[in-house]
């Protein structure tokens, strides 16, 4: 059983590739269950605005790559769109991703806890529909404790940023101070709600929260000090605001340029900045050719996000030494759980082989008292016990070794063990 993974993240395609490839959370139970009915004994899709990535195990090994494959076929047309932004991991190399992805050491933003919580989301969807149980599901689990013990044992979790903090710390640099400034912000889910918090932190005096359930604004509002607004009434609220955060599940623009056009006039020409952290982009890209208005996506944001990256420097380098700690150890006890067959195997026969002399003896014997018996019991166990021991620790300390597949192979042919 192998795991392989693959995706894309910011790190090697642009937002336009992530939309494309991304998935909309109503759709990953199909995709889930699709991927099944491919031949992956488990897989589980994470699709967030900086990653998508698919992960899988399947009986044969290398018929992981071919189900990956042939899903993308079916779901995305084809990986020929997506050349030379996808990557293949394969078994270690997929859970040393995996385990660097959850401690947020592949993230935009190094340190930003974000990631683990949607993981985990994936993680229950995955566990709803039935798609793991087995080596993935492990290994997925695994990473969330290297997680906390990466956040635990260093700094990469102090001073938290976020891409929504990004964003701000841009917005910061346009104004130069966000004292007194207005704020809409589109859409209340957690990437929203992050650039809420730190917006009122850097001084932000009037938030405006709107969505397309205004029980959960109003909720929203409240958690913030905010102001509620319709959402049939916000494009017509544009102009009160100096920044928009645009962060919904919708997939289609929901400003464009003429709802910039007119809220520009409105203002007289006053500078508005806007940030959209949505994938799929909720703000039509052309609004940055309106004279006045500024706007910026999750792509623009790697300048902010490179300074955040230096100075968690010091903390990545411990994580990532205490991510491949884990990694050597979970391949070490996956190795020793590949020979357990061999051991349950080799102790199976000798203990079939002490049944037959044993039976055999009573039977030419059956004189023997109860007494007797369980004594002859007893001792022939120990005997196997002590023929067994050796090369079951031959077993043990060699499943992890570069020549333990030589070693096993040996004791299988000697015994006359099935693999």
């Amino acid at each position: 059983m192998k795991i392989t993974v693959l995706g894309l993240s910011h790190k090697t395609a642009p937002v336009k590739v992530r939309e494309d490839f991304a998935f909309k959370e109503d759709m990953l139970p199909k995709a889930l269950q699709d991927l099944q009915r491919l031949g992956a004994s488990e897989a589980v899709i994470v699709s967030t605005c900086n990653r998508v990535e698919i992960a899988v195990t399947a009986d044969n090994g290398s018929g992981s790559r071919e189900i990956v494959s042939r899903f993308v076929q079916e779901w995305k047309g084809g990986s020929a769109k997506f050349d030379g932004h996808l990557y293949t991991l394969d078994h270690e190399d997929a859970i040393h991703h995996l385990f660097r992805v959850a401690s947020s050491l592949d993230s935009m933003v190094v340190g930003e806890p974000q990631i683990l919580g949607q993981m985990k989301a994936a993680y229950q969807i995955a566990k709803q529909e039935g798609t793991l149980g087995g080596l993935l599901e492990n290994v997925i689990t695994h990473a969330f404790g290297v997680a906390k013990r990466v956040r635990t044992e260093t700094g990469i979790g102090q001073m938290a940023v976020s891409v929504s903090y990004a964003a701000v710390e841009l917005a910061r640099k346009i104004f130069g101070s966000l004292k007194g400034k207005s704020v809409m912000i589109v859409g209340s889910g957690k990437m929203g709600e992050l650039a809420a918090r730190h917006l009122r932190r850097s001084g932000a005096e009037k938030i405006l929260v709107t969505n397309r359930t205004w029980e959960r604004a109003l909720e929203f509002a409240r958690i913030f000090d905010g102001t509620a607004v319709p959402y049939d009434r916000f494009k017509a609220m544009l102009h009160e605001v100096d920044i928009v955060i645009a962060s919904t599940g919708a997939d289609h623009y929901l400003i464009l340029p003429e709802d910039m056009r007119r809220a520009i006039a409105a203002r007289k020409n006053k500078p508005m900045f806007l940030i959209d952290i949505a994938v799929p982009r909720n703000i039509d890209p052309v609004v940055n050719q309106i004279g006045g208005v500024f706007l910026y996506d999750v792509d623009d944001l790697e300048g902010v996000v490179t300074a955040n990256i230096q100075e968690r420097a010091k903390q990545a380098e411990d994580a990532e030494r205490i991510v491949r700690d884990e990694v050597d150890q979970m391949m070490m006890r996956l190795k020793i759980e590949q020979v357990k067959p061999t051991i349950v195997s080799l102790q199976g026969q000798l203990e079939e082989i002490r049944l037959g002399e044993v039976t055999k003896l009573f039977r030419k014997a059956p004189g023997l008292t109860p007494e007797q018996q369980q004594a002859v019991e007893a001792m022939t166990k120990s005997i196997i016990n002590k023929i067994a021991h050796g090369p079951i620790s031959e077993l043990r300390k060699n499943a992890a070794t570069p020549d333990g597949e030589q070693v096993i192979d040996a004791i299988r042919r000697v015994f006359h063990l099935q693999e």
